[in-house]
């Protein structure tokens, strides 16, 4: 099965190959005939918001398949695997391991769950096609993440762990506590705290390893991007860890050695020509702000929670409406997503949502019977006045999205992380709200060439 959730893979170094895009992958266009019906059933499940993504990767699986059984051979793919050395070959093992066991490596025969056994190493051989099927796919996703990072700078977002069940907990199992999950402890959001069901790194261990794992980690997260976005960047410094059975008000913190983690950060972004962007949203100790600033790692300003006008916001930072657990501006503005939460039976914080509303009124200086896009634009050309480093505009506000990408609180109540856009990318490029926010965004950068010009 597929994991929807971003913030739970199997790999923090390797990517999806849910993402390819078939069409542009080489050989595509000499199969077109026997890729058109499943190109076709992929067509009708666009039809449906909801976003199934079991089906969509049996497509994808079909044609992948084909076009691997017509592969030529390719020099470049050659020298990507060897570049990329074992780390890859681990990573295609355990992909390999998880077609014939399922994706639980602990559910294993107990031969292979120990990713440097002899045995494992007799299977890739014994299965050197599949072994070799999946780097090649990690080989095409390198090369459509390159080619999409020609037209733009793209920043790519690093979760704050990995599946216990996945690649990395299997390569990584004698550096991590098994036992424990991390989360955070309880807040005025959620009063019984979080559990995220993500196993940690023993800090003296990833230490001993030469800290190789975070190393790989960063390195891969910086691939072809202009920017990396750190989930829960306190992270670094120190995490909640939750004993299994616990719940996750009754875990604790436990600390990280920071200035090492910050320094391969520091190190690794150099080499990409990279910007960092820490995610220090909910309960943040002190001084841990001001360390990330000494380093230039960028602080996170969101509208929702900022008591000053963005006028006033840090330059150190990323300044943005919300985030993808928390409502939407259209969300808010047309009070749906207090509706929906109430049409789930979650017992929404009604004050919450109302101050959320009255900072949109009061930023985008509009009644509150005002069109939602009008709010839209009128709360991004207040929010571009930001001396911030970046000022983002998501994609839920370019669209006005009503829905959120995930409510964590709503659990199987609602589709987190498989709601699609309500618009295509084909009519999102055309269609008059994202063109909008672009001019606005871009006048911005344009201000501030001018004035350093000035300068």
């Amino acid at each position: 099965p597929q994991e929807a959730s971003p913030y739970s893979p199997s790999s923090r170094r390797y990517l999806n190959p849910l993402y390819l895009r078939i069409e542009d992958l080489p050989g595509a266009a000499r199969l077109g005939h026997d890729l058109q019906r499943l190109a076709t059933l992929g067509r009708a499940l666009n039809e449906d918001r909801h976003i199934d993504r079991d089906r969509v990767f049996l497509l994808k699986q079909e044609a992948l398949q084909l076009l691997w059984s017509h592969c030529e051979e390719e020099p470049a793919f050659e020298q990507f695997c060897i570049v990329e050395g074992r780390p890859l070959h681990q990573f295609a093992v355990f992909c390999a391991l998880a077609e014939s066991y399922g994706s639980n490596w602990r559910q294993w025969p107990s031969a292979y769950r120990h990713a440097n056994s002899r045995d494992v190493e007799q299977f890739a051989h014994a299965h050197a096609d599949r072994v070799e099927f999946h780097a090649w796919l990690q080989w095409l996703l390198d090369q459509q993440l390159a080619q999409a990072s020609k037209s733009v700078s793209l920043m790519q977002d690093l979760p704050v762990g990995f599946s216990p069940d996945g690649a990395d907990s299997w390569v990584w199992q004698d550096l991590v506590a098994a036992d424990m999950r991390i989360g955070a402890p309880p807040d005025l959001y959620n009063t019984e705290g979080q559990d995220w069901g993500l196993p940690p790194f023993i800090p003296h261990r990833l230490q001993e390893a030469g800290y190789e794992p975070f190393i790989q980690t960063i390195r891969a997260g910086l691939r072809h991007a202009g920017g990396l976005r750190i989930d829960h960047v306190m992270g670094l410094f120190r995490l909640w860890w939750v004993p299994q059975d616990q719940k996750a008000k009754d875990g604790a913190y436990v600390r990280y050695h920071a200035e090492d983690l910050l320094a391969i950060i520091a190190i690794e972004s150099q080499r990409a020509g990279a910007i960092v962007v820490g995610e220090d949203l909910g309960t943040v100790e002190p001084g841990v702000r001001e360390q990330l600033a000494d380093h230039n790692v960028l602080s996170y300003r969101l509208l929702w929670f900022e008591d000053t006008p963005p006028s006033q916001y840090p330059e150190k930072a990323l300044a943005a409406v919300t985030t993808h657990d928390l409502p939407t501006l259209a969300g808010v503005w047309t009070g749906k997503d207090l509706d929906m939460q109430r049409g789930l039976g979650l017992n929404p914080d009604e004050s919450a949502n109302e101050q959320f509303r009255e900072k949109l009124r009061h930023t985008s200086n509009l009644d509150a019977d005002a069109d939602v896009t009008l709010a839209i634009t009128s709360t991004f050309e207040q929010l571009a006045q930001a001396p911030s480093a970046i000022v983002m505009a998501s994609m839920e506000a370019a669209t006005v999205t009503h829905e959120r990408p995930n409510m964590p609180a709503a659990g199987g109540k609602y589709p987190n992380w498989s709601l699609a856009l309500p618009l295509p990318l084909e009519d999102i490029e055309s269609s008059e709200i994202p063109r909008r926010l672009a001019t606005i965004l871009n006048g911005r950068s344009e201000t501030k060439e001018n004035t350093s010009r000035a300068e």
